[in-house]
């Protein structure tokens, strides 16, 4: 039952996911939270940002990380199967269809109407994240990372992994050095007590 309920997860997952890798994202955080609550949002967002930073479908690779903590090997081979499948059998019942009605007007839109609804959905996940994140740091760190990123994205345009390894470092060596340098007001109360 177990195993049934994994690949219904990420084949629901699958098959209403539409605009690639990060718009499955809301529908995998519908299945694993709110429905079978395998997990918390707190830990979806670790998955994320862990399977951002590894090559490949961030879908696929949610749904192997989710479905081996879930159900071990099996498990992981069942939510590749259910995230996989629907992609894979509507790929080629589509692509042979719409190869004959490429130029016609409504195809066109059809694929143009996608865009704002996974920009929404995509909108909403980044919300979610950002409160998430808030928690942790802080709002003023939040904003900070946000406005920080941004503009290393958008006017020196480097590879996203360039920036991920940045966010890495930071994480791991330039906390730690912030903290040094600028300690908390609860640091600064134990020190005095000490």
């Amino acid at each position: 039952m177990l195993y049934f309920k994994i690949f219904m997860a990420f084949l629901r997952s699958g098959l209403l996911c539409f605009g690639g890798g990060p718009a499955s994202i809301p529908f995998v955080q519908r299945e694993v939270v709110e429905r079978y609550k395998w997990m918390n949002n707190e830990e979806l967002a670790e998955v994320v940002a862990i399977g951002n930073t590894l090559p490949g479908p961030i879908n696929t690779k949610m749904a192997g990380y989710i479905g081996y903590k879930v159900g071990g090997m099996v498990g992981l081979l069942v939510a590749m199967a259910g995230m996989v499948l629907p992609t894979a059998v509507l790929m080629i019942i589509l692509l042979t269809t719409l190869r004959h009605f490429a130029h016609e007007p409504w195809a066109k839109g059809m694929a143009r109407a996608m865009v704002p609804i996974v920009g929404v959905m995509l909108a909403i996940v980044g919300w979610q994240f950002t409160t998430i994140a808030a928690k942790g740091l802080g709002w003023w760190v939040t904003v900070a990372h946000i406005i920080i990123v941004t503009v290393l994205i958008l006017f020196f345009v480097p590879h996203p992994a360039i920036v991920l390894a940045g966010l890495f470092f930071w994480a791991l060596i330039g906390q730690g050095i912030w903290e040094r340098l600028f300690p908390s007001k609860q640091e600064k109360t134990e020190e005095d007590k000490s």
